[in-house]
């Protein structure tokens, strides 16, 4: 079955068995057996966003990458790692494997060579995470570290997928939203707006992109209830990561796979934009991480500090703990994506026995 993406409608291609059409002045919503898709405005109907890097290769998907159990009052999940580049791998080759996205790995290394890190180059793997300040429910997306959490129905886990955001000129919007139809084998017909950006790259946009290889949504769309919004996948892959789509939540097509079978309509939508993120971790300890802020949203140092600041006493609560606060300016200050223990060296684990 697939379904078509176009100016302002959405529609089904397949079998139509108890399917019943509903037309409600200029919306068309076509209701079928577990699919309830919303129709998108042209200007935002879907990505059409292209990346450089053309073509992947596919290989085992490994689950264990993105799950992570949780425990009551433990905000840090996942460990540090490092691995060894091979001969021919890039930084993307390597996060690829390791299920993270582009900037976070270009952080987590700031003195290797993107492009050409070096047979035996040790990498490190941003794989340790602060859950965001938000409902452990449904899914929570957070701007500022371009990451989905998933929190499966009934499980005490959650899973980590790195994404592509809006950038700075199309915005992700904020807020809670939900999960209101999928669509699986799009087509994609190009809004106005983007074929205009292709003319001016003396570049011909067709007018209809149907299912296949060369489609930008890939293979699944899951609407939002933000009209013209969606998570969906991608033809090119190697862009996951990084602020880069004309606002829509972009994953690797292993990632969309697992997820479009994973969330049912209603599924709750929160998306977030939180720079800093403190959390206790299962020692009983403290800990901050910061993200760089958007180029448009970045504050005086002053205010970067303060923010820092609030965002570890929300952690704490009331909670009485000793908080280096040099390792709370550090981190404010290098916004690199590492997380820092901001516990004195002295403090009272929050769990009870002394180091």
């Amino acid at each position: 079955m697939a379904g078509r993406i176009a100016g302002g409608v959405a529609r089904w291609r397949g079998p139509t068995f108890g399917a019943v059409l509903l037309v409600f002045g200029a919306w068309l919503v076509l209701a079928v057996p577990a699919v309830a898709e919303d129709a998108l405005p042209p200007e935002q109907a879907g990505d059409g966003e292209e990346v450089d890097e053309d073509g992947f290769e596919e290989q085992e998907w490994d689950r264990a990458l993105h799950r992570f159990e949780l425990a009551e009052g433990v905000d840090v999940v996942g460990e540090e790692q490092t691995a060894e580049a091979g001969a021919d791998d890039t930084l993307l080759d390597v996060a690829k494997r390791y299920a993270v996205g582009y900037e976070q790995i270009r952080m987590a290394n700031p003195g290797v060579d993107t492009w050409l890190p070096g047979e035996g180059a040790e990498i490190r793997i941003p794989s340790r995470y602060i859950l965001p300040d938000a409902p452990r429910e449904g899914v929570v997306i957070n701007l500022a570290e371009m990451r989905l959490y998933h929190y499966p129905e009934d499980e005490n886990v959650v899973e980590v997928f790195p994404v592509s955001i809006g950038r700075m000129d199309w915005s992700t919007p904020l807020g809670r939203t939900e999960v209101t139809g999928k669509i699986q084998d799009p087509a994609w017909y190009p809004p106005e707006s983007i074929r205009k950006q292709a003319e001016q790259r003396g570049e011909t946009m067709p007018r209809e992109v149907p299912p296949g290889p060369d489609n930008p949504l890939g293979r699944h769309a899951i609407l939002l209830d933000i009209s013209g919004y969606l998570l969906h996948g991608t033809n090119r892959p190697w862009g996951i990561g990084m602020r880069a789509t004309h606002g829509c939540i972009r994953l690797h097509p292993r990632d969309i796979d697992y997820l479009y079978d994973q969330l049912a309509v209603g599924t709750s939508v929160k998306i977030v934009n939180q720079p800093f993120q403190a959390g206790w971790s299962a020692d009983g300890l403290l800990y901050l991480q910061a993200f760089p802020f958007f180029e448009e949203d970045e504050p005086k140092r002053a205010e970067r500090v303060e923010l820092a600041v609030e965002s570890v006493a929300r952690a704490l609560g009331d909670a009485v703990h000793r908080v280096d606060g040099g390792q709370v300016r550090a981190a404010a200050d290098e916004q690199d994506g590492r997380i820092y223990r901001v516990s004195r060296t002295n403090a009272v684990p929050r769990w009870g026995a002394e180091e």
